[in-house]
């Protein structure tokens, strides 16, 4: 599933998914991937700076991570161009979510948030008390 949010003409778009060749249910690590596209549909440049994430486990624990652009990049974005990554997070359970925001630039120096939009993190099963895999309805 996709998620996608329009602020100040830039949209993101992001498309979450389980990773369980990197994941041990057994042992509580739940590793999840993300892709996210950002495309410029504004009339002026854009560059990332920052980006800002809140992190929600169902197992009770919140991170925040704050750092410089995406992935050691700060892109700069031109009207009707995109930029694309792919990164992950580790849970303690089969189910979250992430949110967040992109701290951009114009040429001006005028800084705005974009937002991401919150988005789900989900495995396809549970972990039972047995430790067997369960389908989730």
């Amino acid at each position: 599933m996709d998620y996608e949010e329009t602020t100040e003409g830039i949209r993101v778009v992001v498309r979450p998914s389980f990773s369980l060749p990197y994941s041990e249910p057994a042992d509580g690590k739940f590793v999840f991937t993300y892709l996210v596209q950002m495309e410029n549909h504004s009339g002026e440049v854009a560059q990332l700076l920052f980006r800002h994430w809140l992190i929600h486990d169902s197992a009770g624990e919140d991170l925040e991570i704050d750092g410089e652009g995406v992935l050691g990049e700060q892109p700069t974005l031109a009207p009707g161009k995109s930029h694309v990554y792919q990164s992950f997070c580790v849970l303690r359970s089969p189910s979250g979510f992430m949110e967040g925001y992109y701290t951009f630039v114009r040429p001006n120096g005028e800084e705005f948030r974009v937002s991401v939009p919150r988005f789900d993190l989900r495995a396809p099963w549970t972990v039972g008390k047995g430790l067997e895999a369960e389908p989730m309805n």
